[in-house]
C-alpha cells in the first residue's frame, strides 16, 4: 500500500489553492505572451551581468496557473519522496495502514495548495520535462506562475512591465545557475538522496516520536518573531540528516542570494522603477497577519526568507571584495561552494577559495 495518495494530493492542492486575480481572457493571454517575451529578454541581461554562459540545453519557459504549478510540484515531490516511502514500506509495512495514504495525500496537497498562491516562479530541477524532437533537455524547466505575478504587481502597485521583467531576472538567474554549471544539478540531487538515505525508519514508538517532533515544531512556530526556531521539517531530522541539510541550506542560500543580487544589479539599467519595486516587495514579503505568520513559520517559509536576505548579503559582500570573476570561483566545483559558516562570514570563503589560490 502506497504511503501517499498522490492523485488526492493534486486534487487537494487544487481545492486549497486561492482564486483570482480577476482577469479577462484577453488580459490573461497578453500576460502569458509578455512573460515569455520578458523571460527571453532576461537571458541576455543575466548572462552579461553574471558572465555565466549556459553549457547544457534547457526547455523553454513555461507560464502556468496555480493548479498546474501544484501538479508539477506533486510530481516533483513524488520523485523525491518515493525512495523514502519505498524504504519505509519495506521496513515498516504497517505504516501505510497506520497513517493512511489519503491522510498524507491531503496533507501534502494542502501545503502545496497554500504555496501555489505565494510562488512567483520556480526553476524545477526534480522532474525534467520530456525533450522536444531532436532536442535533448539535460537540465530542468523554468516555471512562471502568472496569476501570482499579476496579483503581486497589483498589490504593490508596480509598473507591470518592470515588475514582470524583475521577476524574470530572478528566475532566469536560477536557470542560468544550473545550465551554466553542469555539475550543480547532479550535486544537488545527490545531496537530496543523501538526506533521504539518512532517514531512520520509525520505531515501535512511532506515534510518541511523531507527537514529540511535531510538538517541537509547534513550539518553534510560536517563538517570538525574530528568533530562529525550527520548522516542521527541521524538527523531525536525525543528526545525519541535519549534516546533509546544512550543506543543502548553504547551497540554497547561495542560489537565492545570487539571484537576488543579479535581479537588483541588472535592474537599474533595464528597469527604471527597480528601487521602488524592491522596497514595496520587501515590505509585502513580511505578512502582518498573525495566522499567516504562524503558518509560514511552521512550514519553514520564514527560513526561505532568511535565505534571500543572508544569501544576498554573502554574494554582495564577495562581489564587492573580489568582483564577478572572483565570485564565479564559487561555481568551479562542489569544494568551492561556501559552507553554512562561510555564508555568515564571506571573508572566510574569500580567504579559502580566492586569496589562498592566489597565494599558492
Amino acid at each position: 500500500m502506497a504511503l501517499v495518495d498522490w492523485d488526492l494530493a493534486s486534487t487537494t492542492a487544487a481545492r486549497f489553492g486561492p482564486i483570482g486575480p480577476s482577469v479577462t481572457l484577453e488580459e490573461a493571454t497578453a500576460v502569458v505572451a509578455d512573460l515569455r517575451r520578458l523571460a527571453d529578454e532576461a537571458i541576455g541581461h543575466v548572462a552579461e551581468y553574471t558572465k555565466l554562459t549556459p553549457q547544457v540545453p534547457d526547455a523553454p519557459v513555461r507560464v502556468v496557473d496555480r493548479r498546474t504549478w501544484a501538479d508539477v510540484n506533486v510530481q516533483g515531490l513524488r520523485t523525491v519522496i518515493t525512495p523514502l516511502t519505498d524504504k519505509l514500506e519495506e521496513k515498516v509495512g504497517f505504516l501505510g495502514n497506520l497513517v493512511g495514504a489519503k491522510v498524507t495525500g491531503v496533507e501534502a496537497g494542502a501545503v502545496l495548495g497554500y504555496l501555489s498562491g505565494k510562488v512567483l516562479g520556480q526553476y524545477d530541477i526534480f522532474a525534467a520535462p520530456p525533450a522536444e524532437p531532436g532536442r535533448q533537455v539535460e537540465a530542468g524547466q523554468l516555471l512562471l506562475v502568472a496569476p501570482n505575478i499579476v496579483a503581486m504587481e497589483r498589490r504593490i502597485k508596480a509598473d507591470p512591465r518592470d515588475f514582470r521583467l524583475w521577476v524574470c531576472l530572478h528566475e532566469v538567474t536560477h536557470r542560468t545557475q544550473f545550465t551554466a554549471v553542469p555539475w550543480l544539478r547532479a550535486h544537488f540531487l545527490s545531496e537530496v538522496r543523501a538526506f533521504i538515505e539518512a532517514t531512520e525508519p520509525p520505531t515501535a514508538n512511532l506515534l510518541s516520536q511523531a507527537y514529540q517532533q511535531f510538538g517541537a515544531a509547534i513550539k518553534a512556530a510560536r517563538a517570538p518573531e525574530g528568533t530562529r526556531g525550527a520548522s516542521l521539517i527541521e524538527a523531525v531530522q536525525t543528526p545525519e540528516q541535519r549534516a546533509v541539510l546544512d550543506r543543502l541550506t548553504a547551497v540554497l542560500t547561495l542560489l537565492e542570494g545570487h539571484a537576488e543580487v543579479v535581479m537588483d544589479g541588472v535592474g537599474p539599467q533595464v528597469i527604471p522603477s527597480v528601487a521602488t519595486i524592491r522596497a514595496a516587495f520587501d515590505r509585502k514579503r513580511n505578512p502582518g497577519n498573525p495566522v499567516e505568520q504562524y503558518v509560514r513559520r511552521l512550514l519553514g517559509i520564514d527560513i526561505k526568507m532568511r535565505q534571500y536576505a543572508e544569501g544576498r548579503v554573502f554574494v554582495q559582500s564577495v562581489l564587492d571584495r573580489v568582483g564577478m570573476d572572483g565570485l564565479n570561483r564559487i561555481w568551479e566545483s562542489k569544494q568551492t561552494l561556501p559552507t553554512l559558516d562561510e555564508i555568515a562570514d564571506p571573508d572566510a570563503w574569500v580567504a579559502r577559495v580566492v586569496t589562498a589560490d592566489t597565494r599558492g
